[in-house]
Parts: structure tokens; C-alpha cells; sequence
């Protein structure tokens, strides 16, 4: 039989409060279980005792009985020091998803085509003005 030490679901809607239990993997998630080894209110603030609580007498049992922990309770294990921390690795995190990257795309191309517009009439109006002062000093000329 497949053991986990997982988290059991209770509160009300928007009120979450979760039991850490030790359960059948094939039982549903805030189904039938075999014991409640502590709990864990995520509305407190993360410095306070009372937000998780656990035996850790019958943690150590469960463990060396072969019960795996999910992720989210084995780093309340790892932050209370019974397992070892396990390295991570998730390079999917920090890439955005496809609206986003879209999103990048067209500011990209907004900002090329704003400092484009912003370098190209820089260059025009002084040939202008140079073709202006040109013009003047020929009608002077062809006056005299």
C-alpha cells in the first residue's frame, strides 16, 4: 500500500485550513485517511508557530514506514529540519507564456519604429535647413 503524507482540505470558501495526514495514495484528497499527523493554517503569518503544526514523533514513523511526502509537506519538513533540502530545478518558471511574449514582441517593435521615427526626422529637418539657407543666399544672389 502506497503512503503519503499529504494535506487534507478543510475551512470554508477563501478560508483554507489544511490537515497533514497520513493517507492511502488512492484516497481522495480530503477523503478517508489513516492518521492526522498535524495542521497547517496558510491564513497566518509565515512567523508564527501556530501556522504549522506537526507531531514529529509520528512523522519520523510515517517516514521510516516508507510514506513519501508531497512537495508542499516536505518543504514544511525541510524548513523544520526533519528531511534534507532537496535542490530544485524548474526552468520553465521565469519564461512567460505565449500572451506575454507576444505582448514583448510588439512593444519590441514599437520601440524600434519609435526610435527610428525619432533618429530619421532629426536628419531631414537640418538638410531642410540647409537647403533653406542655400535658398536665400541664390535669390540674393541672382538679385544683384
Amino acid at each position: 500500500m502506497a503512503m503519503k503524507i499529504r494535506l487534507a482540505r478543510g475551512g470554508s470558501k477563501k478560508r483554507p485550513h489544511y490537515a497533514i495526514v497520513a493517507a492511502d495514495s488512492r484516497m481522495p484528497r480530503d477523503g478517508r485517511f489513516k492518521e492526522k499527523l498535524g495542521t497547517y493554517n496558510p491564513l497566518l503569518p509565515k512567523d508564527s508557530e501556530e501556522r504549522v503544526k506537526m507531531n514529529m514523533e509520528r512523522v519520523q514513523y510515517w517516514l521510516s514506514e516508507g510514506a513519501q511526502p508531497t512537495d508542499r509537506v516536505s518543504r514544511m519538513l525541510e524548513a523544520a529540519g526533519v528531511l534534507a533540502k532537496k535542490e530544485r530545478n524548474n526552468p520553465n518558471k521565469g519564461t512567460p507564456g505565449k500572451a506575454a511574449q507576444a505582448r514583448a514582441e510588439e512593444k519590441a517593435e514599437k520601440a524600434t519604429a519609435a526610435e527610428e521615427a525619432a533618429n530619421a526626422p532629426a536628419e531631414e529637418p537640418a538638410a531642410e535647413e540647409a537647403a533653406a539657407e542655400e535658398a536665400p543666399a541664390e535669390e540674393a544672389a541672382a538679385e544683384e
